[in-house]
C-alpha cells in the first residue's frame, strides 16, 4: 500500500469517506448507544451490559431470532437448489433460452414491499377461492398461521430471488472447459456423472458466493416480512429485522433495539464468514 501512487488515493478517498460516514461512524455510535438509555436524542445513563442480558431474556426477541434461524436454512437450500436448476436448464441449448432467463430474473426487478402485497393477495383471495372451489380445506386461511406465514415467506422470497441466483449460476456454468465435459462423455460418463464429478467442482465458487448472498439477504428480510404478515399471528412470524425496528420506533427503546441490532450483526456475521471459509476449502482451481 505504501508503493501506491498519488493517483490511487485521490480515487479512493470519496470512497473511504463515504463508507466510514454513511456505515463505520453509525456502527461504532451505535455500539457505544447500546450501553447506555439513549432515546434516539440524547442517553443519560450508562447502563453497561443491561441491555444485552435484558434481551437474552426477552422470549419475544429470541423468538423471532429461531423463526429467522429456520427462515434462513430453509431460504438457502431452497434458492441454490432452485438457482442451478433453473441455470443448468437455461444454459441447455434452447431457441428459448434468453427469452426464460429475462421470465426468470425480472421477479428481482419487483420491491419487497410490492412483491408481498402481491403475494398477499394470492395467498388469501386466490388460494381462498381455489380452496372453496376445490374444497380443499388446507388453501384457505393462509398467513392466518404460524406455519402458513412461514412457507408464504419462503415462497415469496424463492420466487424474487432465484433468478438472481441462476445468473450467477449462469456465469460460472458458461465458464466450464467444453473439452472436459466432451472428454468425460468420450469416457462413457452418463450425464449425472459429467454434473456430478466434472461440472458440480468447477461451479464451486458460484455456491460461495450465492450462498453468501442467500444468508445474507435472508437473515436481513425486512420489507417482504412488513407487507406478507405484518408479523402476525402474534408476532410468531416476526424476523428480527422487524423485532428491531418495532422497538426502536414503536416502542422508542433505541438503546435496546440498538443493543439486539449489535448482536444480530455478530451472529450474522459469524454465519457468513463460517459459510465463505469452509466452501473455499472446497473450490477446485482450473
Amino acid at each position: 500500500m505504501r508503493n501506491r501512487s498519488l493517483s490511487f488515493w485521490l480515487f479512493l478517498t470519496p470512497v473511504i469517506l463515504s463508507l466510514s460516514i454513511v456505515l463505520i461512524i453509525p456502527f461504532i455510535y451505535g455500539l457505544i448507544y447500546s450501553f447506555t438509555n439513549w432515546n434516539g436524542m440524547v442517553a443519560t445513563e450508562f447502563l453497561g451490559l443491561k441491555n444485552y442480558v435484558a434481551l437474552f431474556k426477552d422470549q419475544e426477541f429470541l423468538a423471532s431470532l429461531w423463526f429467522t434461524t429456520k427462515f434462513a436454512l430453509v431460504s438457502v437450500i431452497l434458492l441454490n437448489f432452485l438457482g442451478l436448476g433453473l441455470a443448468l436448464l437455461v444454459t441447455r441449448k434452447m431457441k428459448t433460452s434468453s427469452f426464460m432467463r429475462t421470465v426468470f430474473f425480472m421477479p428481482n426487478l419487483i420491491g419487497g414491499l410490492i412483491l408481498g402485497f402481491i403475494w398477499q393477495f394470492i395467498f388469501i383471495n386466490v388460494f381462498g377461492s381455489l380452496g372453496d372451489l376445490l374444497g380443499v380445506e388446507a388453501l384457505t386461511g393462509w398467513l392466518s398461521t404460524t406455519a402458513t406465514g412461514f412457507w408464504g415467506l419462503v415462497i415469496l422470497t424463492s420466487w424474487q430471488m432465484a433468478g438472481y441466483i441462476m445468473v450467477i449460476y449462469i456465469a460460472y456454468l458458461e465458464n466450464v472447459p467444453r473439452d472436459l465435459l466432451e472428454a468425460s462423455e468420450i469416457d462413457g460418463a452418463s450425464s449425472f456423472q459429467r454434473f456430478k464429478n466434472v461440472i458440480f467442482p468447477l461451479v464451486a465458487p458460484a455456491f460461495t458466493v450465492s450462498m453468501f448472498l442467500t444468508l445474507s439477504n435472508s437473515f436481513q428480510i425486512y420489507d417482504q416480512n412488513l407487507s406478507l404478515t405484518d408479523g402476525g399471528p402474534f408476532n410468531s412470524t416476526q424476523m428480527v429485522a422487524m423485532s428491531i425496528v418495532k422497538k426502536a420506533f414503536t416502542e422508542n427503546k433505541m438503546a435496546y433495539a440498538q443493543s439486539q441490532a449489535v448482536i444480530f450483526f455478530l451472529i450474522v456475521a459469524g454465519v457468513a464468514i463460517t459459510q465463505v471459509y469452509y466452501n473455499k476449502k472446497r473450490e477446485v482451481d482450473l
